[in-house]
Protein backbone atom coordinates (compact mmCIF):
# COMPACT_ATOMS: atom_id res chain seq x y z
CA UNK A 1 0.00 0.00 0.00
CA UNK A 2 2.85 2.38 1.00
CA UNK A 3 4.36 2.20 -2.52
CA UNK A 4 0.87 3.00 -4.44
CA UNK A 5 0.63 6.10 -2.27
CA UNK A 6 3.66 7.34 -3.11
CA UNK A 7 3.66 6.18 -6.70
CA UNK A 8 0.41 8.32 -7.15
CA UNK A 9 1.96 11.24 -5.44
CA UNK A 10 5.58 11.29 -6.97
CA UNK A 11 4.24 10.97 -10.82
CA UNK A 12 1.16 13.69 -10.39
CA UNK A 13 1.56 16.44 -13.09
CA UNK A 14 2.43 14.20 -15.81
CA UNK A 15 0.09 12.54 -18.46
CA UNK A 16 -0.54 8.67 -17.68
CA UNK A 17 -0.36 9.31 -14.00
CA UNK A 18 -3.73 8.27 -13.42
CA UNK A 19 -2.68 4.70 -14.36
CA UNK A 20 -0.78 5.03 -11.38
CA UNK A 21 -3.24 4.72 -9.60
CA UNK A 22 -3.70 1.92 -6.88
CA UNK A 23 -6.62 0.95 -8.53
CA UNK A 24 -5.19 -0.02 -11.82
CA UNK A 25 -1.68 -1.97 -10.60
CA UNK A 26 -1.19 -4.31 -8.28
CA UNK A 27 2.95 -4.22 -7.89
CA UNK A 28 5.54 -1.97 -8.43
CA UNK A 29 6.39 -3.47 -11.97
CA UNK A 30 3.29 -3.48 -13.32
CA UNK A 31 2.82 0.36 -11.87
CA UNK A 32 5.96 1.06 -14.26
CA UNK A 33 5.00 -0.81 -16.90
CA UNK A 34 1.83 0.92 -17.01
CA UNK A 35 3.18 4.28 -17.32
CA UNK A 36 5.95 3.42 -19.51
CA UNK A 37 3.23 2.01 -21.61
CA UNK A 38 1.16 5.07 -21.40
CA UNK A 39 3.63 7.66 -21.83
CA UNK A 40 5.06 6.05 -25.17
CA UNK A 41 1.65 6.00 -26.22
CA UNK A 42 1.28 9.53 -25.63
CA UNK A 43 4.22 11.32 -26.10
CA UNK A 44 5.61 8.85 -29.37
CA UNK A 45 2.47 9.60 -31.51
CA UNK A 46 2.01 7.10 -34.16
CA UNK A 47 4.68 4.73 -34.85
CA UNK A 48 6.26 4.99 -38.04
CA UNK A 49 9.09 3.23 -40.15
CA UNK A 50 10.28 -0.09 -39.01
CA UNK A 51 8.22 -1.93 -36.05
CA UNK A 52 11.94 -3.24 -35.28
CA UNK A 53 13.02 -0.19 -33.36
CA UNK A 54 11.33 -1.00 -29.72
CA UNK A 55 10.60 2.32 -28.06
CA UNK A 56 10.88 1.51 -24.21
CA UNK A 57 12.26 -1.35 -21.88
CA UNK A 58 8.86 -2.87 -21.84
CA UNK A 59 8.87 -6.35 -23.23
CA UNK A 60 6.81 -7.09 -26.65
CA UNK A 61 5.14 -10.23 -27.31
CA UNK A 62 3.83 -10.73 -30.58
CA UNK A 63 0.82 -13.48 -31.08
CA UNK A 64 0.80 -14.69 -34.37
CA UNK A 65 -2.59 -15.80 -35.17
CA UNK A 66 -6.13 -14.42 -33.59
CA UNK A 67 -8.35 -17.85 -32.65
CA UNK A 68 -9.32 -19.42 -29.61
CA UNK A 69 -5.64 -19.47 -27.95
CA UNK A 70 -4.22 -16.64 -29.62
CA UNK A 71 -6.59 -14.20 -28.10
CA UNK A 72 -7.14 -15.67 -25.01
CA UNK A 73 -2.71 -14.88 -24.70
CA UNK A 74 -3.03 -11.02 -26.33
CA UNK A 75 -5.83 -10.64 -22.99
CA UNK A 76 -4.00 -12.49 -20.61
CA UNK A 77 -0.59 -10.81 -21.43
CA UNK A 78 -2.04 -7.33 -22.08
CA UNK A 79 -1.46 -6.07 -19.10
CA UNK A 80 2.04 -6.99 -18.52
CA UNK A 81 3.76 -6.38 -21.85
CA UNK A 82 3.34 -4.81 -25.24
CA UNK A 83 1.25 -7.08 -26.84
CA UNK A 84 0.58 -7.27 -31.10
CA UNK A 85 -1.83 -9.63 -31.83
CA UNK A 86 -1.25 -10.40 -36.11
CA UNK A 87 -4.30 -12.04 -37.71
CA UNK A 88 -4.97 -12.44 -41.21
CA UNK A 89 -8.60 -12.51 -41.03
CA UNK A 90 -10.36 -8.88 -40.26
CA UNK A 91 -12.82 -10.41 -37.74
CA UNK A 92 -12.72 -13.11 -35.22
CA UNK A 93 -14.67 -16.38 -36.62
CA UNK A 94 -16.42 -18.41 -34.01
CA UNK A 95 -15.76 -21.69 -35.95
CA UNK A 96 -17.54 -23.85 -33.13
CA UNK A 97 -20.60 -22.58 -34.64
CA UNK A 98 -19.80 -22.71 -38.55
CA UNK A 99 -21.78 -26.04 -39.03
CA UNK A 100 -24.87 -24.09 -37.84
CA UNK A 101 -24.22 -20.88 -39.83
CA UNK A 102 -23.80 -23.18 -42.77
CA UNK A 103 -27.26 -24.35 -42.79
CA UNK A 104 -29.09 -21.39 -40.56
CA UNK A 105 -29.12 -17.92 -42.93
CA UNK A 106 -30.02 -16.16 -39.49
CA UNK A 107 -26.43 -17.53 -37.77
CA UNK A 108 -24.60 -15.96 -40.52
CA UNK A 109 -23.53 -12.66 -39.06
CA UNK A 110 -23.46 -14.42 -35.20
CA UNK A 111 -19.85 -16.14 -36.22
CA UNK A 112 -17.87 -13.41 -36.94
CA UNK A 113 -16.73 -10.96 -34.27
CA UNK A 114 -14.38 -7.61 -33.99
CA UNK A 115 -11.17 -7.85 -32.22
CA UNK A 116 -11.44 -4.44 -31.52
CA UNK A 117 -12.28 -4.42 -27.63
CA UNK A 118 -10.19 -7.55 -26.99
CA UNK A 119 -6.70 -5.39 -26.39
CA UNK A 120 -6.76 -2.34 -23.65
CA UNK A 121 -3.29 -1.42 -24.37
CA UNK A 122 -1.91 -3.96 -27.52
CA UNK A 123 -2.74 -3.42 -30.15
CA UNK A 124 -4.39 -6.05 -33.63
CA UNK A 125 -2.16 -5.85 -36.83
CA UNK A 126 -4.24 -7.52 -40.11
CA UNK A 127 -2.19 -9.21 -42.29
CA UNK A 128 -0.54 -12.21 -43.36
CA UNK A 129 2.73 -13.15 -42.03
CA UNK A 130 5.41 -14.83 -44.33
CA UNK A 131 7.66 -16.22 -42.28
CA UNK A 132 8.98 -15.93 -38.39
CA UNK A 133 12.37 -15.72 -38.20
CA UNK A 134 13.29 -15.95 -34.91
CA UNK A 135 11.55 -13.51 -33.09
CA UNK A 136 11.45 -11.41 -35.94
CA UNK A 137 7.99 -11.89 -37.42
CA UNK A 138 7.68 -10.77 -41.11
CA UNK A 139 4.33 -10.10 -42.33
CA UNK A 140 3.57 -9.22 -46.55
CA UNK A 141 3.80 -6.00 -47.06
CA UNK A 142 4.76 -4.42 -43.96
CA UNK A 143 7.64 -4.00 -41.64
CA UNK A 144 8.78 -6.86 -39.59
CA UNK A 145 8.24 -6.53 -36.02
CA UNK A 146 10.46 -7.19 -33.58
CA UNK A 147 9.38 -9.21 -30.42
CA UNK A 148 11.05 -10.39 -26.95
CA UNK A 149 8.56 -13.03 -27.43
CA UNK A 150 6.62 -14.98 -29.99
CA UNK A 151 3.52 -16.96 -29.74
CA UNK A 152 2.69 -19.14 -32.92
CA UNK A 153 -1.68 -19.67 -32.46
CA UNK A 154 -2.15 -19.89 -36.16
CA UNK A 155 -4.15 -23.19 -36.10
CA UNK A 156 -4.83 -25.41 -38.77
CA UNK A 157 -6.47 -25.73 -42.13
CA UNK A 158 -9.97 -27.60 -42.71
CA UNK A 159 -12.44 -27.71 -46.04
CA UNK A 160 -15.02 -25.72 -45.75
CA UNK A 161 -17.60 -25.32 -43.94
CA UNK A 162 -16.05 -25.72 -40.70
CA UNK A 163 -13.40 -23.50 -41.88
CA UNK A 164 -13.24 -20.38 -44.23
CA UNK A 165 -9.79 -19.72 -45.91
CA UNK A 166 -10.89 -16.11 -46.73
CA UNK A 167 -9.39 -13.37 -45.05
CA UNK A 168 -11.92 -10.65 -45.37
CA UNK A 169 -15.43 -11.64 -43.82
CA UNK A 170 -17.49 -10.08 -46.52
CA UNK A 171 -16.04 -12.61 -48.64
CA UNK A 172 -16.60 -15.66 -46.50
CA UNK A 173 -20.36 -14.44 -45.78
CA UNK A 174 -20.51 -14.45 -49.48
CA UNK A 175 -19.61 -17.89 -49.75
CA UNK A 176 -22.06 -18.93 -47.54
CA UNK A 177 -24.80 -16.98 -48.56
CA UNK A 178 -23.89 -19.31 -52.05
CA UNK A 179 -24.05 -22.71 -49.85
CA UNK A 180 -27.39 -21.80 -48.34
CA UNK A 181 -28.87 -21.20 -51.96
CA UNK A 182 -26.99 -24.37 -53.14
CA UNK A 183 -28.64 -26.40 -50.10
CA UNK A 184 -31.82 -25.29 -50.45
CA UNK A 185 -31.73 -26.72 -54.36
CA UNK A 186 -30.33 -30.15 -52.89
CA UNK A 187 -32.20 -33.16 -52.41
CA UNK A 188 -29.69 -35.30 -50.92
CA UNK A 189 -26.04 -34.71 -49.68
CA UNK A 190 -23.17 -36.55 -49.28
CA UNK A 191 -20.57 -36.54 -46.10
CA UNK A 192 -17.39 -38.28 -46.45
CA UNK A 193 -15.51 -38.68 -42.22
CA UNK A 194 -18.18 -39.15 -39.34
CA UNK A 195 -15.86 -37.46 -37.05
CA UNK A 196 -16.98 -34.86 -34.74
CA UNK A 197 -17.34 -32.89 -37.85
CA UNK A 198 -19.19 -34.97 -40.01
CA UNK A 199 -21.82 -35.94 -36.69
CA UNK A 200 -22.31 -32.46 -35.96
CA UNK A 201 -23.00 -31.36 -39.57
CA UNK A 202 -25.40 -34.13 -39.94
CA UNK A 203 -27.47 -33.04 -37.17
CA UNK A 204 -27.78 -29.47 -38.57
CA UNK A 205 -28.44 -30.65 -41.89
CA UNK A 206 -31.10 -32.55 -40.36
CA UNK A 207 -32.89 -29.87 -38.07
CA UNK A 208 -32.61 -27.37 -40.85
CA UNK A 209 -34.02 -29.65 -44.05
CA UNK A 210 -36.17 -32.12 -42.33
CA UNK A 211 -36.85 -33.83 -45.67
CA UNK A 212 -33.16 -33.81 -47.43
CA UNK A 213 -31.75 -37.47 -47.71
CA UNK A 214 -28.50 -37.92 -45.28
CA UNK A 215 -25.61 -39.98 -46.12
CA UNK A 216 -22.40 -40.17 -43.75
CA UNK A 217 -19.55 -42.74 -44.62
CA UNK A 218 -16.91 -44.10 -42.35
CA UNK A 219 -13.87 -45.69 -43.94
CA UNK A 220 -12.97 -46.66 -40.25
CA UNK A 221 -14.61 -49.92 -38.49
CA UNK A 222 -16.63 -47.26 -36.67
CA UNK A 223 -17.56 -43.66 -36.40
CA UNK A 224 -15.79 -41.48 -33.96
CA UNK A 225 -12.23 -43.56 -34.60
CA UNK A 226 -9.94 -41.01 -32.61
CA UNK A 227 -9.05 -43.34 -29.49
CA UNK A 228 -10.42 -42.18 -26.27
CA UNK A 229 -14.22 -42.02 -26.77
CA UNK A 230 -16.41 -44.53 -24.92
CA UNK A 231 -18.03 -46.94 -26.74
CA UNK A 232 -21.35 -45.60 -25.37
CA UNK A 233 -20.79 -42.61 -26.84
CA UNK A 234 -20.46 -43.86 -29.89
CA UNK A 235 -23.63 -46.01 -29.45
CA UNK A 236 -25.77 -43.09 -28.24
CA UNK A 237 -24.63 -41.10 -31.52
CA UNK A 238 -26.10 -44.50 -33.82
CA UNK A 239 -29.42 -44.33 -32.09
CA UNK A 240 -29.31 -40.82 -32.67
CA UNK A 241 -28.47 -40.61 -36.50
CA UNK A 242 -31.22 -43.07 -36.94
CA UNK A 243 -34.00 -41.81 -35.15
CA UNK A 244 -32.81 -38.08 -37.42
CA UNK A 245 -33.06 -40.83 -40.41
CA UNK A 246 -29.82 -40.03 -41.03
CA UNK A 247 -28.03 -42.69 -43.41
CA UNK A 248 -24.26 -44.22 -41.40
CA UNK A 249 -22.07 -46.28 -43.43
CA UNK A 250 -18.94 -47.41 -41.53
CA UNK A 251 -15.88 -49.16 -42.52
CA UNK A 252 -16.55 -48.33 -45.88
CA UNK A 253 -14.40 -46.11 -47.99
CA UNK A 254 -14.97 -44.34 -51.07
CA UNK A 255 -13.86 -45.66 -54.55
CA UNK A 256 -13.26 -42.38 -56.02
CA UNK A 257 -14.58 -38.52 -55.07
CA UNK A 258 -17.32 -37.13 -56.51
CA UNK A 259 -16.87 -35.33 -59.66
CA UNK A 260 -17.86 -31.70 -58.07
CA UNK A 261 -16.25 -29.38 -55.92
CA UNK A 262 -16.98 -29.52 -52.22
CA UNK A 263 -20.33 -27.58 -51.32
CA UNK A 264 -21.39 -27.37 -54.72
CA UNK A 265 -24.72 -28.36 -56.56
CA UNK A 266 -24.38 -31.00 -59.09
CA UNK A 267 -26.09 -34.68 -59.02
CA UNK A 268 -23.40 -37.28 -58.76
CA UNK A 269 -23.15 -41.11 -58.07
CA UNK A 270 -20.52 -42.72 -56.18
CA UNK A 271 -19.56 -46.27 -55.20
CA UNK A 272 -17.79 -47.22 -51.96
CA UNK A 273 -14.86 -49.84 -52.43
CA UNK A 274 -17.27 -52.51 -50.68
CA UNK A 275 -20.19 -51.99 -53.10
CA UNK A 276 -22.30 -49.61 -51.25
CA UNK A 277 -23.69 -47.11 -54.63
CA UNK A 278 -24.36 -43.49 -53.03
CA UNK A 279 -26.70 -40.80 -55.12
CA UNK A 280 -26.46 -37.36 -53.78
CA UNK A 281 -26.52 -33.86 -55.12
CA UNK A 282 -24.06 -32.37 -52.66
CA UNK A 283 -21.06 -33.55 -50.96
CA UNK A 284 -18.88 -32.43 -48.03
CA UNK A 285 -15.13 -33.27 -46.99
CA UNK A 286 -15.25 -33.92 -43.45
CA UNK A 287 -11.73 -34.90 -42.22
CA UNK A 288 -8.47 -33.37 -43.07
CA UNK A 289 -6.74 -31.06 -40.85
CA UNK A 290 -3.80 -29.60 -41.15
CA UNK A 291 -1.27 -27.21 -39.03
CA UNK A 292 -0.89 -23.96 -40.25
CA UNK A 293 3.00 -23.75 -40.08
CA UNK A 294 4.30 -22.71 -43.42
CA UNK A 295 5.67 -19.92 -42.03
CA UNK A 296 8.61 -21.71 -40.57
CA UNK A 297 9.47 -22.85 -43.39
CA UNK A 298 13.46 -21.92 -44.35
CA UNK A 299 14.34 -21.23 -40.72
CA UNK A 300 15.66 -22.48 -37.74
CA UNK A 301 12.36 -23.42 -36.41
CA UNK A 302 11.56 -25.80 -39.32
CA UNK A 303 13.76 -28.51 -37.34
CA UNK A 304 11.11 -28.18 -34.98
CA UNK A 305 8.57 -29.24 -37.72
CA UNK A 306 7.10 -32.77 -37.85
CA UNK A 307 6.50 -34.74 -41.23
CA UNK A 308 2.56 -33.55 -40.78
CA UNK A 309 3.15 -29.80 -40.17
CA UNK A 310 2.90 -29.70 -36.41
CA UNK A 311 5.26 -28.35 -33.92
CA UNK A 312 7.49 -30.04 -31.39
CA UNK A 313 6.60 -28.63 -28.20
CA UNK A 314 8.09 -29.34 -24.31
CA UNK A 315 5.62 -29.59 -21.65
CA UNK A 316 5.91 -25.96 -21.27
CA UNK A 317 4.28 -25.26 -24.42
CA UNK A 318 7.96 -23.76 -25.69
CA UNK A 319 8.93 -24.88 -29.24
CA UNK A 320 11.84 -27.44 -29.25
CA UNK A 321 14.99 -25.53 -28.84
CA UNK A 322 14.03 -22.44 -28.40
CA UNK A 323 13.28 -20.26 -24.92
CA UNK A 324 11.11 -17.41 -26.08
CA UNK A 325 9.02 -19.03 -28.72
CA UNK A 326 6.18 -20.48 -27.67
CA UNK A 327 3.35 -22.33 -29.53
CA UNK A 328 -0.41 -23.27 -28.81
CA UNK A 329 -3.59 -24.62 -30.24
CA UNK A 330 -3.79 -26.87 -33.43
CA UNK A 331 0.02 -25.87 -34.64
CA UNK A 332 1.33 -28.35 -31.74
CA UNK A 333 2.31 -32.23 -31.40
CA UNK A 334 0.41 -32.46 -28.42
CA UNK A 335 -1.45 -35.80 -28.26
CA UNK A 336 -4.81 -35.03 -27.62
CA UNK A 337 -7.55 -34.20 -30.19
CA UNK A 338 -7.99 -30.22 -31.06
CA UNK A 339 -10.31 -28.62 -29.26
CA UNK A 340 -10.92 -25.13 -28.33
CA UNK A 341 -11.23 -25.29 -25.05
CA UNK A 342 -7.67 -27.37 -25.26
CA UNK A 343 -5.84 -24.26 -26.95
CA UNK A 344 -7.44 -21.87 -24.45
CA UNK A 345 -5.71 -24.24 -21.64
CA UNK A 346 -2.75 -23.88 -23.20
CA UNK A 347 -2.59 -20.49 -23.26
CA UNK A 348 -3.09 -20.20 -19.73
CA UNK A 349 0.25 -21.64 -19.21
CA UNK A 350 2.02 -19.52 -21.88
CA UNK A 351 0.57 -16.82 -20.08
CA UNK A 352 1.96 -17.99 -16.63
CA UNK A 353 5.73 -18.83 -17.98
CA UNK A 354 6.02 -15.84 -20.49
CA UNK A 355 4.84 -13.90 -16.99
CA UNK A 356 7.70 -15.66 -15.38
CA UNK A 357 9.81 -14.63 -17.89
CA UNK A 358 8.77 -11.21 -17.55
CA UNK A 359 9.98 -10.92 -13.71
CA UNK A 360 12.97 -12.73 -14.57
CA UNK A 361 11.95 -16.40 -13.52
CA UNK A 362 12.43 -19.83 -15.68
CA UNK A 363 9.37 -20.93 -17.01
CA UNK A 364 7.69 -23.82 -14.82
CA UNK A 365 4.25 -23.70 -15.82
CA UNK A 366 3.38 -27.62 -17.79
CA UNK A 367 0.47 -28.51 -19.91
CA UNK A 368 -0.83 -31.85 -19.11
CA UNK A 369 -3.16 -32.45 -21.95
CA UNK A 370 -6.57 -34.28 -20.81
CA UNK A 371 -8.50 -37.43 -21.32
CA UNK A 372 -10.43 -36.88 -24.14
CA UNK A 373 -13.87 -35.37 -24.09
CA UNK A 374 -16.26 -33.99 -26.14
CA UNK A 375 -19.55 -31.59 -26.49
CA UNK A 376 -21.51 -33.13 -29.91
CA UNK A 377 -24.65 -30.77 -30.56
CA UNK A 378 -26.61 -32.74 -33.85
CA UNK A 379 -28.80 -30.06 -34.32
CA UNK A 380 -29.49 -27.42 -31.51
CA UNK A 381 -31.73 -30.10 -29.63
CA UNK A 382 -30.28 -33.42 -29.96
CA UNK A 383 -26.59 -34.57 -28.89
CA UNK A 384 -24.53 -36.58 -26.81
CA UNK A 385 -21.24 -35.45 -24.94
CA UNK A 386 -18.69 -37.53 -23.33
CA UNK A 387 -17.51 -35.47 -20.18
CA UNK A 388 -14.94 -36.02 -17.12
CA UNK A 389 -16.00 -35.83 -13.67
CA UNK A 390 -14.00 -34.77 -10.73
CA UNK A 391 -12.50 -37.77 -10.39
CA UNK A 392 -11.51 -37.96 -14.16
CA UNK A 393 -13.99 -40.27 -15.06
CA UNK A 394 -15.60 -40.00 -18.37
CA UNK A 395 -19.32 -39.52 -17.93
CA UNK A 396 -21.89 -39.79 -21.00
CA UNK A 397 -25.09 -36.82 -21.55
CA UNK A 398 -27.47 -37.27 -23.73
CA UNK A 399 -29.44 -34.71 -25.83
CA UNK A 400 -31.10 -32.61 -23.05
CA UNK A 401 -28.04 -31.86 -21.35
CA UNK A 402 -26.03 -31.67 -24.45
CA UNK A 403 -28.28 -29.16 -25.93
CA UNK A 404 -28.11 -27.02 -22.48
CA UNK A 405 -24.59 -26.82 -22.85
CA UNK A 406 -24.04 -26.41 -26.30
CA UNK A 407 -26.87 -26.67 -28.51
CA UNK A 408 -28.53 -23.72 -28.21
CA UNK A 409 -25.91 -20.56 -28.37
CA UNK A 410 -23.08 -22.54 -29.37
CA UNK A 411 -20.76 -20.82 -26.68
CA UNK A 412 -21.56 -17.79 -28.61
CA UNK A 413 -22.12 -15.68 -26.14
CA UNK A 414 -18.69 -16.66 -23.85
CA UNK A 415 -16.53 -15.79 -26.99
CA UNK A 416 -18.03 -12.65 -27.19
CA UNK A 417 -17.60 -11.92 -23.89
CA UNK A 418 -13.70 -13.02 -23.66
CA UNK A 419 -13.52 -10.74 -26.62
CA UNK A 420 -15.24 -7.91 -24.60
CA UNK A 421 -18.21 -7.50 -27.03
CA UNK A 422 -21.60 -6.75 -25.57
Amino acid sequence: AGWKREASRGWQGFEGAELLHPEYCTSPRSAITHFLRSSRRKFSGTMKGSERVKESAVARVVVVGGGYGGVTVAKGLDPLAEVILVEQKDQFVHHAAALRAAVDEAWQHSIFMPYSNLLSNGRVIHGTVSQVEGTRVHIFGQDPIDADYVVLATGSTYPFPAKYSASRSDVAKARLKQLHSYLHGARSVLLVGAGTVGIEFAGELRNAFPDLEITLVEKQSELLPTQGFADELRDQVREQLKELNIRLIEGSELAYLPPFNVGELGRFVVETKDGHRIEADMWFQCYGARPNTGYVAGTELQSAVRPDGALKVEPTLQVVGQTNIYAIGDVTDVRESKRADAARAQARIVISNISSQLSGKEPQATYNPSDEWVILPLGPEHGVSQLLDSQGNSRILGPDQTAEIKGADLMVSVIRSQLNLP
